[in-house]
């Protein structure tokens, strides 16, 4: 999308108050300095580490690093592009988008279009050829999983021929093009040149979006091929990260309790049985994106995957990421006759899988079941393995009551006194009282470079790393030292990529703009790079001068002269720069 004019973005900020978008995620806003503190709704907390700051329209939490402005908020909790997210707001307060030109807007809606079509045109062709195809498999695999023709339609499942270009023949007959079907991703091209069907020889489940369009499909083997599932990957309609099979039918009671499967078998059936609740990730483990995805649709979440290894593993990780949402969850329990609901539901039937819901454990209970894993609690140094994780389960339970109960029943399992295992669990809480501390205030110095996928040669340089930060963040708080910058800084004399990048960008806005905000940079980063430079602008906020400045473009030109032995400037300059004293390039109070 085209960089939006200004004033057309600060007016659409206006009047998208992003307090009230905020109030719809949260139960309460606390006046504070400047603006607002509220519990971060996109990770789970007892504090108030999300700040949001009116006068520049963003926030940010120091917790979890998130931040942006409305625009960011709408991409992070409705699954959102910039564009769509552009087109909601401005709908909203009937705004027209007038940086976009006619062939602009139809250019990228014709290609979403496209898509659409393309993928209603393909769901119709895999479950006409299950009917009414030659080959029976599809249909025959089915009937075997015991679906009726209701379900089968509910769900428009499908069978992919076991050929290679019947269904590009059939779409390239509807008119479609050969990059068209690939850019939907129901095609692709051999090392060769050929175009040839994604699909072939599997069952064919559609994915469908909360507006019930197909963005995607998921297919299984009948066989022993590998890889036994296969879905479609990212396109303009579709991402399987931030969408959910059959959430266009589990959401439309919302708020409801979700049941949280494994595959698409199991919701499916789930859904036969009159469990219409039922959603399952796409062919990955769950992401945060869908555990927050989930949050907008449920006040609960029952986690049923397979009882085995793998799925109890899924489980844990699955239990966390609810926790860093803020969405209850429990655990269901399936019995060893059955490993999944599929089977379970065939077994016993539908009564009995719905007395098994009202009986879903609690995580604690999941977790506390699972410390025992790989110990032998006739030995002492697993007996002291078993107390530290109790203690850790335990110590993560923050109403006070509910510790105090698992504390004493676990401690009369254990045939400690309480009192021992309470030490413990004091341990483990002060601790991370103590990090969570240390993360608050101090999370936006560190954060940006442990592990950091947006900046990675932050790890080998980290001094360099901090010190681009603080130029960035004086060039954004203090824009009418721009020139003086400008001329003293050039976009290669950055180490960091990254930060190259939005030096750039600002080097573009900046001059342009009645005053500065992130948000003038939305349409050229991504929705977790404007977390970022939302981060930086924010720490920076009262911790930028002159002298910080002058400092941080001397260590800038060291820095580069070090890494490539070639100085920028010379040591006369860079003195001189320090020290504030050539006239031509004096900073300016």
């Amino acid at each position: 999308m085209n960089p939006l004019p200004d004033e057309f973005l600060f007016t659409l900020l206006e009047k998208n108050n992003l307090a009230d978008e905020f109030r719809n995620y949260v139960s309460s806003l606390n006046t504070c300095d400047g603006g607002f503190s509220c519990s971060c709704p996109f990770h789970s907390e007892s504090g108030n580490s999300c700040i949001i700051y009116p006068d520049t329209h963003n926030f940010y939490c120091s917790g979890c690093g998130t931040g942006g402005d409305v625009i960011t908020f709408l991409m992070l909790t409705q699954n959102l592009s910039y564009e769509e997210a552009v087109q909601e707001l401005a709908q909203r307060c009937g705004m027209q988008i007038p940086d976009m030109s006619p062939e602009e807007i139809d250019r990228i809606q014709k290609r979403r279009e496209r898509c659409y079509e393309i993928n209603r045109e393909t769901a119709n062709f895999y479950y006409q050829n299950l009917l009414k195809g030659s080959d029976r498999r599809g249909l025959a695999y089915f009937r075997e999983r015991q679906l009726t023709p209701r379900t089968i339609q509910a769900y428009g499942l499908g069978y992919a021929p076991d050929d290679w270009h019947q269904l590009y023949q059939y779409l390239s007959q509807k008119g479609y093009s050969d990059e068209e079907l690939l850019l939907a991703n129901v095609c692709r091209r051999s090392e060769k040149g050929y175009i040839y069907d994604n699909f072939r020889n599997r069952v064919i489940f559609p994915i469908v979006d909360m507006h019930h369009h197909v963005i995607g499909f998921g297919g299984r083997v009948l066989d022993d091929s590998k890889p036994k599932y296969l879905n479609t990957s990212d396109t303009p309609v579709f991402d399987k990260g931030r969408n959910l099979f059959s959430l266009h039918f589990a959401g439309q009671n919302a708020p409801c309790t979700l049941i949280l499967a494994e595959g698409y078998m199991d919701v499916i059936a789930l859904h036969q049985a009159g469990f219409t609740n039922a959603v399952a990730t796409l062919g990955t483990a769950i992401t945060p994106q869908q555990a927050r995805l989930m949050k907008q649709y449920a006040d609960k979440v029952v986690i049923s995957y397979d009882s085995d290894t793998a799925g109890q593993n899924a489980t844990s990780k699955a239990i966390q990421h609810f926790h860093d949402v803020g969405l209850p969850a429990e655990i269901l329990h399936i019995d060893e006759d059955a490993k999944d609901p599929d089977e379970y539901i065939k077994k016993f039937g539908a009564e009995r899988f719905r007395l098994l819901l009202k009986r879903a454990q609690n995580t604690t209970e999941f977790q506390l079941a699972r410390c025992r894993n790989g110990l032998d609690l006739r030995t002492d140094n697993d007996k002291v393995v078993y107390l530290r994780r109790i203690a850790k389960v335990t110590a993560e339970i923050n109403h006070e009551k509910e510790r105090i109960y698992y504390i004493r029943r676990m401690a009369e399992e254990l045939e400690i006194r309480p009192e021992v295992l309470q030490q413990q669990v004091d341990r483990f809480r002060n601790r991370q009282e103590k990090n969570n501390s240390a993360e608050l205030f101090h999370h936006a110095e560190t954060q940006f470079h442990i592990r950091d996928a947006l900046n990675p040669q932050a790890q080998t340089n980290l001094s360099a790393s901090k010190n681009e930060e603080l130029l960035l963040g004086c060039l954004m708080w203090l824009p009418e030292q721009f020139e003086i910058i400008r001329s003293q800084v050039l976009p290669e004399d950055f180490i960091m990529d990254f930060h190259r990048k939005i030096y750039t960008a600002l080097c573009k806005k900046i001059p342009v703009s009645a005053w500065f905000i992130p948000s003038l940079l939305g349409s050229e980063f991504s929705a977790e790079e404007m977390c970022r430079i939302t981060g930086i602008f924010v720490y920076y906020r009262d911790k930028v001068n002159i002298q910080a400045l002058n400092a941080c473009i001397w260590n800038l030109h060291s820095a580069k002269t070090k890494i490539t032995g070639t100085p920028n400037m010379s040591d006369n300059d860079l003195i001189q720069v320090i020290a504030n004293k050539k006239k031509n390039t004096r900073l300016q109070y």
